[in-house]
């Protein structure tokens, strides 16, 4: 069985999923086989392992840390919010059905054997199991039927490393507070103190160190830097959902819906010299634009009316006629279509007019398909008519089917006409010949050349999973974490 270490931290966005990759790497590098585990996860992005189950895609950037193939196991509970009261439950991968808050709270506990046995399964197949847990041990109000924080490490006999986040100010309130409301059953598993996201000289904290060791009574593993990495983020949080002014040569506007789900699908475009991608929340920031994206979303009907009463539609819509390229995914496929219906009400229910840039209707149906597909682009008009013929891989996760006329995209479906694109399949930039393709040609409608390489991202993604371990090895106690990890509870 696996020795556990588990990450907690003080509140959201901290830095826990970062620390638990770092951690998987780390362990990975030296020699043993790691994996990460969260119990449950409330995220809108999500992966779609190679059996054709659904997981939180932080556990699978963190199994991609690790060197492993990511299995559901590493995420048994996975919450995809579809309101504000509200979320999709997926449980061992699969889908079981829409809950409100209330619902899910009062059957949360049926929950825990399917926990326990996600645990023990990966648990006897690695060495070092490295649990993250959610939000902040320290919430009172939820503390009833814990899962995924104190209940968790308790399930796991795992010693813990409670994490604050200095660069929000407050660190010691953050991480003396919380331990000053845990049990003390609870305080005797956190072994570490780590602080995070430190930045300048750390000479200047020493006083900082001495001040929580003293009032905490529990050693500082470590001061961690405010790390400049580039990996996958899944959290609504993220600092790339910010809007920015383009800075780039090449500007892409991807729209910030307010269910945005799967917003990594355009990662690799940043790693291009002299093209910028930006999040647009409003009509007068796709005026410049160079290529307009509609991402995922985990709430199709309302984020359309959201385009439609934001003015966002319209905007989108202009742009078209002037020949911006537009290319929706997944959700952003379906609003660019006719028509889009829910009549089972698996996500909202209701029914909505679409953009009508593309010929296609949509229905919303009680299964959810899931799976990873390949294929190649059909020989295809417009401003991206050089994709023709390329191959792609990626995933596909939703619960409608489009129905279209005309010429479709892909030898799989989608659709196209004149500029404007969509399809299914989530990851479809990740190709190296397909992202190059489409900012070779970006920079053409400009009259520019671009004579850059094409990005290879796997290997881009695995140095910078190495830069990420090297810097937290640098700067954690990693003598007293194995320490903490070979001792357990």
């Amino acid at each position: 069985m696996a020795k556990t270490i588990m990450i907690q931290g003080t509140m959201s966005n901290v830095g826990k999923s970062l620390l638990t990759a770092a951690l998987c790497r780390i362990f990975a590098q030296d020699g043993c086989k790691a994996a990460p585990f969260k119990s449950q996860n409330m995220a809108l992005n999500s992966h779609i392992t190679s059996d054709g189950l659904e997981m939180g895609r932080a556990q699978a950037m963190q199994a991609e840390a690790a060197g492993i193939e990511p299995s559901a196991l590493m995420n048994p509970i996975l919450l995809k919010p579809t309101s504000d009261a509200g979320s999709q439950v997926i449980v061992n991968g699969e889908v079981r059905g829409n809950m409100t808050a209330s619902e899910y709270f009062a059957r949360k506990k049926e929950l825990i054997p399917e926990i326990t046995r996600a645990f023990q399964t990966l648990a006897a197949q690695n060495d070092i199991v490295v649990i993250e847990g959610a939000g902040s041990p320290a919430e009172l109000n939820l503390k009833t039927d814990d899962i995924v924080n104190m209940g968790m490490a308790r399930l796991a006999k795992s010693p813990v490393l409670l994490v604050g986040d200095i660069d929000r100010g407050g660190v010691f309130a953050q991480l003396l507070g919380t331990l000053a409301l845990l049990e003390e059953s609870e305080r005797a598993m956190v072994k570490g103190l780590v602080v995070n996201k430190f930045r300048g000289d750390k000479n200047i904290f020493s006083d900082g160190i001495d001040i929580l060791e003293q009032r905490g009574k529990i050693p500082v593993a470590g001061v961690i830097p405010y790390i400049h990495c580039d990996i996958e983020d899944e959290d609504s949080l993220s600092e790339k959902l910010e809007n920015r002014a383009a800075e780039g040569i090449i500007d892409i506007a991807v729209i910030r819906l307010p269910r945005i789900s799967n917003f990594t699908d355009f990662d690799v475009f940043s790693q291009y010299s002299g093209v910028s991608v930006r999040y647009a929340a409003k009509p007068e920031e796709l005026e410049t634009a160079d290529l307009i994206i509609i991402p995922g979303t985990k709430s199709t009907i309302s984020d359309m009316r959201f385009l439609r009463e934001s003015g966002l539609e319209a905007a989108v819509k202009k742009c078209a006629s002037r020949g911006t390229p537009i290319f929706g995914i997944c959700g952003g496929y379906q609003m660019l279509c006719e028509e889009i219906s829910d009549p089972l009400c698996s996500e909202n229910g209701g029914a909505i007019r679409g953009m009508g840039l593309l010929r296609g209707k949509t229905v919303f149906s009680a299964e959810k398909k899931r799976t990873q597909t390949e294929g190649f682009f059909e020989n295809i008009g417009g401003a991206f008519s050089a994709l023709s013929g390329k191959k792609f891989s990626g995933y596909e996760i939703h619960m409608g089917q489009t129905e279209t006329e005309g010429q479709p995209l892909l030898n799989c479906g989608g659709a196209h006409s004149e500029n404007v694109y969509g399809c299914y399949i989530h990851g479809i930039f990740d190709s190296a010949e397909i992202s190059k393709t489409i900012v070779e040609t970006l920079y053409d409608r400009r009259g520019l050349t671009f004579d850059g390489k094409a990005v290879d991202r796997i290997a881009y993604k695995n140095r910078q999973y190495d830069l990420l371990a090297q810097s937290v090895r640098e700067n954690l106690n990693m003598e007293l974490v194995y320490k903490i990890l070979n001792d357990g509870l």
